[in-house]
């Protein structure tokens, strides 16, 4: 390991337990920092609601007034994600009802990217909406950072996947080849090979594809978002050339446990994530932005083919809307 990743480690790796509440709430009200959360849902009407309860009710209160607002992006959903969200306490926004004159691509980094313009905090944070066993340390844990140390802006939660029989996580955390201190396959596989090989200065990252992670709003509308699987990424590989490595920080918040999905969703999580990595290398495109899966039919395997998330939105900054609604 490089050097310098190892002067990383030592000093921008901290634990959740390093920031009591008490004083993340004096380092708020002395910068006068704003907190927003966002979850972006999509179908999440079994978890959403315990999540929102969660962060209301320890983290939303007079006693504890830590985050300021809380979002839950609908991505789409056909249950009742939004009606669970909101009853909740959510302020729950559709995508489609967000920026409607560029027309919504489906895709993580596409609610994440239009959350920029419906929420209003200094501070932005993400939560997948399919955790389980629900701590709002998840959320505490990553913003600490923001608020108590200037020179940090991006901070991803590090944490213990436990290891589970049967299908493969979100990213493969679940199932052979993940578990306690590991990253799920595309993780273990993919992500951390490219990071290593070609973004070393970012190889001491535990969870380099978590879903949970915060940053400073006049970093994220600065650059571009990936609109599909490799919004963390990239997200991660540009905030490195945005504002070095020293800006950049993990906390550990204890243990994730989230929703499954199966071999061949991972992937096209696992393509979308190469790809993300190859345009970041060459800024190009990819001759061949599509990927051929199989499946066992009656008359042996057939062949399905998927496009590969091949768009990227610009810098929130860029649109005009969003400077609009800054300047007002």
């Amino acid at each position: 390991m490089l050097e310098e990743v190892e002067r990383w480690l030592s000093s921008r790796s901290w634990s959740a337990a390093d920031r009591p509440l008490d004083r993340l709430l004096e380092a708020k009200r002395q910068t006068g920092r704003t907190v927003s959360v966002v979850l972006p849902a999509l179908d999440e009407e079994a978890t959403v609601g315990a999540i929102v309860t969660a962060i209301r009710g320890e983290l939303m209160t007079d006693a504890v007034p830590l985050v300021d607002e809380l979002v839950v992006l609908d991505s789409g959903s056909t249950d009742r994600t939004a009606q669970v969200a909101a009853a909740a306490g959510a302020r729950v926004v559709h995508r489609d009802a967000v920026l409607p004159r560029i027309p919504a691509l489906p895709g993580k980094g596409e609610v994440l990217w239009r959350s920029l313009l419906v929420t209003r905090g200094d501070i932005i944070c993400f939560v997948d909406a399919d955790l389980r066993e629900f701590s709002a340390t998840f959320v505490s844990g990553i913003v600490g950072p923001l608020l108590t140390e200037p020179d940090v802006q991006f901070v991803k939660a590090m944490y213990d996947r436990p290891l589970e029989t049967g299908r493969g996580g979100a990213d493969g955390s679940a199932g052979p080849g993940g578990g306690a201190g590991q990253g799920g396959r595309v993780t273990e596989l993919v992500a951390r090979p490219l990071l290593n090989l070609h973004w070393p200065m970012l190889a001491g990252f535990v969870q380099p594809l978590g879903g949970e992670y915060a940053a400073r709003r006049s970093l994220l509308e600065r650059l571009p978002f990936p609109v599909g699987y490799g919004v963390e990424l990239g997200l991660l590989v540009d905030a490195l050339h945005t504002v070095g490595l020293d800006a950049l920080a993990q906390v550990d918040v204890g243990v994730r446990k989230h929703r499954h999905q199966d071999g061949q969703a991972l992937g096209r999580m696992a393509a979308a994530i190469y790809r993300t990595a190859q345009l970041r290398l060459t800024r190009g495109h990819l001759v061949r932005p599509r990927l051929t899966q199989f499946d066992r039919g009656e008359n042996g395997f057939v062949p399905r083919t998927t496009d590969v998330d091949t768009e990227e939105r610009p810098p929130m900054a860029e649109i005009p809307e969003y400077a609009e609604r800054r300047a007002a």
